[in-house]
């Protein structure tokens, strides 16, 4: 086991965890952002460069600072490291710095992308973007292309995570399809259009943390903070059957994945579940999905019931210790002596 600070929390953990999950462990502000990394995709992470941190005290044995930022999804932790994250106002301004270069070609047309709501990057441009852009030359543009007969990609959006590809290469049967090119040329692409046809492919939406990648079945039909989300499953021979619904009004419009609250996928599903299952017969509901407060998808959400719950159960456990001090207070006034 090895002790690790970040930003003054200290926590002791596995030897070979990483930076940013000792940093998940504690929770809370502290986490660093993650556009690339993902827990169940083996040799993900270190592209993107959003979770970058300050090792201001590399270890016990060498208590030497790391010399430039470090990406969290990729150092290991090293007992007595202490790292900063949000305390630092220099990985503020690095990272801040990162965002920019990844709007440099991904265009601010959140307005009409179906991943608005749901965007991570559009969560780090309204928290360290500017305004205004220092790039004057000619973005990027690509044409719209069908990849499979359910997925639609807009190469235009996509930030080369490599998320996508990570899901060909360990889930699916066969990879028909990666990165192409190099440089400002780089793409994800097919060798030949339509070719993604595999029993897990759609997955490749699900991990995609931008707009590039979607549902052909579900664009344009509603906004995500339109819809309730609900749990439910079936039996299903190809995957665990786990997933959520979207309903606008008694119509489920899509079909995903249950993600946990860093955006990730808890168990993957098919195809069949995900794009042939949209009647609510078909499904066993578990009831409404849990959505954290801050995300827009939470307005008028019927989760209502269960956040009243937890209010009330707050509510009553301090009216319990608030009477507990007041009777403590009673006796010391009766029993001066014991002061």
């Amino acid at each position: 086991m090895a002790k690790v600070t970040i930003d003054g929390k200290t926590i002791e953990v596995p030897e070979g965890t990483t930076i940013l999950n000792a940093a998940r462990m504690i929770g809370g502000e502290i986490v660093p952002p993650a556009m690339c990394y993902y827990t169940k995709l083996e040799t993900s992470g270190g592209y993107c460069r959003t979770c970058i941190v300050k090792v201001s005290k590399g270890s016990e044995k060498d208590p030497r600072p790391m010399p430039k930022p470090v990406p969290s999804c990729r150092q290991t932790i090293m007992d007595g490291m202490v790292v900063e994250n949000i305390t630092s106002p220099e990985i503020l301004e690095a990272r801040a710095g990162v965002v920019e270069f990844l709007l440099i070609n991904h265009p601010l047309d959140c307005p009409i992308c179906d991943q608005a709501g749901e965007c991570s990057l559009q969560d780090l441009g309204y928290e360290h973007g500017k305004m205004k852009t220092r790039y004057e030359f000619k973005r990027r543009e690509f044409e719209k292309i069908d990849i499979g007969d359910k997925i639609k990609l807009h190469m235009t959006r996509c930030i080369l995570c490599y998320r996508c590809v990570k899901v060909a290469e360990q889930l699916t049967p066969g990879r028909v399809h990666g990165v192409v090119n190099r440089g400002d040329v780089a793409e994800i692409s097919t060798y030949i259009q339509h070719a993604v046809d595999n029993e897990m492919s759609g997955n490749m939406i699900d991990v995609c943390p931008v707009g590039a990648l979607t549902d052909k079945t579900f664009r344009f039909k509603s906004r995500v903070w339109f819809t309730k989300p609900v749990d439910a499953h079936r039996k299903c021979d190809t995957c665990s059957g786990k997933v959520r619904l979207w309903y606008k009004g008694e119509e489920a419009l899509r079909v995903t994945a249950r993600k946990d609250k860093y955006g990730e996928v808890e168990e993957w599903i098919c195809n069949e579940c995900r794009f042939d299952h949209k009647k609510t017969s078909d499904w066993t509901i578990e009831g409404p999905s849990h959505i954290d407060h801050h995300s827009v998808i939470s307005a008028n959400h019927y989760e209502t019931g269960n956040a009243l719950a937890a209010l009330k159960h707050d509510i009553a456990k301090q009216q319990k210790q608030l009477e507990g001090n007041d009777m403590k207070l009673k006796e010391g006034a009766m029993n001066p002596n014991n002061q």
